[in-house]
């Protein structure tokens, strides 16, 4: 067990009564530790999260996240804690709906928290019963007259009961006119031009964020970018990568001068942006937010398929997301889709239905007795089967006689066709699907299909039918996979793999190199290029990005 060293100032009392509360089931969800100024708030807090983010810390004590400068910036405030916990959020009200889909005990430590902005914040999580908020609030500020108006305990440093007072005079001996002042906020940040792109990536993101939260004017159109990606600009990362997450998320109402000096800025990043679609783009439109993303094929070549949440399926031009047309299925909801060499376009629904469309773009024109005998099946007129199952993932392989892969909630996937085998390939959900073909080198040299899977268990997994699943992922992370698709490109097969928490990744088979990207939003459905460029799609925007090198 991890030792827990003394805390200073003579705070013993209070690091008790504050590790009892962590302890208590039955205790309210927010503790206040409050006081006046250089009280000793931020040592108490320091010493906590110091021990209980550490490997070994006892599951009653152990801290999942912490945001130094939480009095700041709401936004910030929640892209912060958004990102430490392994999510995407893009305002209060998201970061509250995922936090209650994930039902395990996480503690939150909000030290210096002064505004009321913050404080509404933390009292909308604190009605999480699975949640445990630690709050640092000055006895004077606005946050804490409102919290103290909430269900919450509270530590006042100022009264006696919760110092030792021997330890509190042995540490304030030894004390500088610095200690317990907040290393954040001690000196003034250096001025923003909110307009220029080289000063916006250049400067500290938290103090971006909270000059254009209270700032309305737009600047060319960086504010909106900027609020639009937010949570990715606010990693540690150097300025060449700030500008290409700048650049992916600029609308095209935009200054034209801003995007030609984000690329000189993201020279030094691994990608380029090929071209970008974002809300309220109008040429080319925005297609909509994004549900499901397929590359096209036969009819569809050179085209993406995009599904929008109503269901309407958008088909662009791979080249510069024009649009080609546009249909509607029978599928209400659009969770997955896949387009096979015909044109036949398989769809989950949301309920785990397969459905099989051939919508007029992939039908050859044709009139009268020509078009009565050049009727032909669907490919996927042989695979009765699949619609008697529900599925939560779809994929096919390329091919005149394709394989319709099929994921379920228990981790299991199935394929149709020509080869119909199953195995268990995750623990839980199956969450995204892709199939390529493979020369299958002992059986005459035909080809084989291989199946990539993403699992709600944080693994991606490779699978040849007729064998077993293989032993070790391909990737694994502490957080959910949603999307993944495998190509074969110009220089070889190649996988794309989205994360619940935001990162986009390209695995290359070729030299095992793997590089990622942060689009900001929650990312809903990727797909890869023959020549390797990546399509992003988001609730916000739709981007290309091709490798630098």
């Amino acid at each position: 067990m991890t030792r827990w060293d003394r805390p200073a100032a003579g705070r013993e009392p209070a690091a008790a009564a504050l590790l009892g509360w962590l302890a208590d089931a039955q205790a309210p969800g927010i503790c206040l530790v409050s006081g006046s100024e250089r009280c000793g708030k931020s040592t108490l807090l320091a010493w906590l999260v110091a021990h209980g983010s550490r490997a070994g810390t006892p599951v009653s004590r152990r801290v999942h996240a912490v945001v130094p400068r939480s009095g700041e910036s709401l936004l910030g405030t929640v892209w912060a804690l958004a990102d430490q916990l392994g999510v995407v959020a893009r305002a209060p009200d998201e970061l509250v709906e995922v936090l209650t889909a994930d039902p395990r005990r996480t503690v939150i430590v909000l030290p210096d928290l002064a505004t009321r902005p913050v404080a509404e914040l933390v009292r909308a999580l604190a009605q999480l019963p699975h949640l445990k908020l630690i709050a640092e609030t000055r006895t004077d500020s606005a946050a804490h007259a409102l919290l103290r108006e909430t269900n919450a305990a509270e530590l006042n440093l100022d009264l006696e009961r919760w110092t030792d007072p021997e330890r509190l005079e042995t540490w304030r001996a030894g004390l500088s006119s610095d200690v317990d002042r907040n290393p954040a906020v001690a000196e003034a940040p250096a001025p923003v031009d909110l307009a220029e792109p080289a000063s916006v990536c250049a400067a500290d993101p938290w103090v971006v964020t909270a000059a254009y939260e209270a700032d309305s004017e737009d600047h060319g159109g960086l504010r909106t970018a900027w609020l639009r990606a937010g949570q990715s600009l606010c990693r540690e990362q150097d300025e060449a990568s700030r500008a290409l997450v700048l650049l992916a998320a600029l609308g095209d109402g935009a200054d034209p001068r801003l995007r030609q000096a984000l690329a000189v800025l993201a020279e030094e990043a691994p990608w380029r942006v090929a071209w970008n679609r974002v809300r309220g783009d109008v040429s080319p439109p925005w297609p909509g937010p994004v549900a499901a993303l397929a590359r096209g094929s036969g009819p569809f070549d050179s085209c993406l398929l995009s599904a929008d949440h109503r269901g309407t399926v958008h088909v662009l031009n791979a080249s510069d997301a024009g649009p080609r047309g546009r249909f509607t299925p029978s599928a209400p909801q659009c969770a997955a889709m896949s387009v096979l060499p015909d044109g036949t376009v398989l769809l989950l629904d949301e309920r785990g239905r397969v459905h099989a469309e051939r919508s007029r773009a992939a039908r050859p024109a044709a009139s009268g007795l020509e078009a009565l005998l050049n009727d032909t099946p669907h490919q996927a007129d042989h695979i009765g089967e699949l619609r008697e199952h529900a599925g939560t993932a779809l994929a096919a392989t390329p091919g005149e006689q394709p394989v319709v892969v099929l994921g379920d909630a228990e981790g299991r996937v199935r394929t149709f066709g020509d080869t119909t085998e199953s195995a268990r390939s995750h623990a839980g959900r199956v969450a995204a699907l892709s199939a390529l073909n493979v020369r299958a080198e002992d059986e005459g040299g035909g080809v084989a299909p291989l199946v990539y899977s993403g699992g709600a268990d944080g693994t991606v997994r490779a699978w040849a039918p007729g064998h077993e699943p293989m032993a070790a992922p391909l990737a694994a992370r502490r957080c959910p996979v949603v999307a993944l698709h495998a190509s074969d490109t110009r220089e070889g097969p190649a996988l794309v793999v989205a994360w619940e928490d935001g990162l986009v990744e390209l695995h290359r088979f070729d030299g095992g190199e793997v590089v990622g990207f942060r689009p900001g939003p929650p990312v809903r459905a990727v797909v890869i290029l023959a020549d390797r460029s990546l399509v992003i799609g988001t609730d916000e925007a739709l981007v290309r990005l091709a490798p630098a090198h």
